[in-house]
């Protein structure tokens, strides 16, 4: 895999030298090109050099160099091959995952415990999701001096504050002593709205129907990067498959990993089936290794419904992924950390040197934490959410994810009292029509699907 220093050649300058990660923003969206393309293994040394001319202001400009780069060429020695349609993701594919049965009363014990899961391990990342100030060294100076390190609950609030540490702006809502009821989040919108998805249009569901979602049910401003991107170019008229590529750098992170899991829950033990159909989510706003994470999300979390472990959960799920991408190779390579028998704090290091030149919100690098939190969880669920969360970049998005597998291996009476009671069943949702979800409602809704079909 690349490291930091050898993806970069031109630089970009000055104000173009940064991003704030809006598709709004025409120096955000050169930025990010820049490096998505870079990540591909493009050569965008000559547009680069180009912008560097150009004022920053130049809104025009900006935007024609951005839109110039998809006729740029890969360069030669480029080693992965990764497919964006669903006929060709099929194709590279091994012998796909075997369907597995479960008890229906164990299924409903371990779908509550997803949902729990998954919503606590949001909340608890919640504080310190900005993967540019909370590294994994910060995160731990601070747990330290609160006198909670290692993490096995909501973070503490230190009073005062010291003036090196910024807590993000949801922590009067989402720290130790302060969750009364789950703070609002996209992690917890997109499962919510899977599930809506699925009642309504079933096996059925295509892209369409889910930008139709978006733009009826999401205020733009509660929608980030990739999302973001796609909900603009909805608006402007586009349709798919351009809706993921238009002027949307942001296509290959990790925003369609955090929608899979409710195809999980309701495909639980086939998961292929809960794979193929979070395609159909995926692509509207994703390509490549971006379509993989939520395809490889929802086959995890399927594949843990039935699995003796994570570690088995993992391998299954590896199988809708296809073997030649970059999110596969950093799937096998966190496998192979753990098989050498590493400790977890060696193995986060080589994860972090290996993958820290994606953004901290990119897929692969998220899904390696995903996967070392699980390996290295010890099959319990607060050790693994916690870890997750000490290792940084996207904290939250990675703690729900996290927390719906282990909370399905766990079971609901494996899900902590002091991590799940206050939640008081309830959540926030910036969905229209959803505010203040009770739970245990989502649950039940999601375990109809799961035991009635699909239509």
């Amino acid at each position: 895999m690349p490291n930091s220093t050898d993806i970069y050649s031109a630089e970009l300058t000055g104000v173009l030298a940064q991003s704030g990660y809006d598709p709004l923003s025409a120096r955000d969206l050169l930025f990010d090109e820049v490096r998505q393309r870079r990540e591909s293994g493009y050569d965008v040394d000559a547009l680069v050099e180009e912008a560097n001319a150009l004022s920053s202001d130049d809104r025009v400009s900006l935007l024609s160099l951005v839109d110039r780069m998809r006729s740029t060429e890969r360069s030669a020695g480029w080693q992965f091959e990764e497919p964006d349609s669903l006929e060709e993701i099929t194709a590279s594919l091994g012998e796909l995952p075997a369907v597995r049965t479960i008890d229906t009363a164990d299924l409903h014990d371990k779908i509550n415990a997803a949902w729990l899961g998954r919503i606590a391990g949001c909340n608890l990342g919640k504080p310190v999701e900005m993967g540019s100030h909370w590294t994994v060294e910060h995160i731990r100076d601070y747990l330290e001096v609160a006198g909670a390190y290692p993490l096995r609950d909501y973070f503490p609030v230190l009073d005062p504050m010291p003036e090196r540490f910024e807590l993000r702006d949801n922590w009067p809502f989402t720290t130790k002593g302060n969750v009364k009821g789950s703070a609002r989040d996209d992690d917890i919108d997109y499962p919510i709205l899977a599930l809506h998805l699925l009642e309504i249009h079933g096996r059925e569901l295509r892209p369409e129907h889910v930008g139709h979602a978006w733009t009826t049910l999401f205020p733009l401003e509660q929608v980030y990067t990739a999302e973001r991107a796609a909900y603009i170019n909805l608006a402007n008229g586009l349709t798919c498959p351009e809706v993921a590529r238009n002027r949307n750098p942001y296509r290959e992170w990790i925003g369609a990993q955090i929608r899979g899991d409710v195809f999980g829950y309701v495909f639980a033990g086939n998961p292929w089936a809960a794979a193929s159909l979070s395609f159909q989510d995926a692509s509207l706003s994703h390509v490549g290794n971006g379509i993989y994470g939520e395809m490889w999300a929802a086959a995890l979390v399927s594949a843990a419904f039935t699995s003796e472990d994570a570690r088995d959960a993992i391998m299954t799920s590896l199988a809708v992924v296809p073997p030649k991408s970059r999110l596969a190779a950093a799937i096998n390579h966190v496998l192979g950390l753990y098989a050498d028998g590493l400790s977890w704090e060696k193995a986060l290091a080589e994860i972090r040197v290996t993958y820290g030149h994606y953004s901290w919100v990119h897929t692969i690098n998220n899904a390696a934490v995903v996967v070392a939190g699980l390996l290295w969880g010890e099959g319990d669920y607060t050790t693994a959410l916690g870890r997750t969360v000490m290792s940084g970049w996207d904290t939250d998005s990675n703690g729900a994810t996290v927390g719906s597998v282990a909370g399905i291996l766990a079971g609901t009476a494996g899900l902590p009292e002091h991590l799940i009671a206050p939640l008081e069943n309830r959540t926030r949702s910036a969905l229209f029509g959803y505010d203040n979800s009770v739970i245990s409602e989502l649950a039940e809704r999601t375990f109809v699907l799961a035991t009635e079909g699909l239509k």
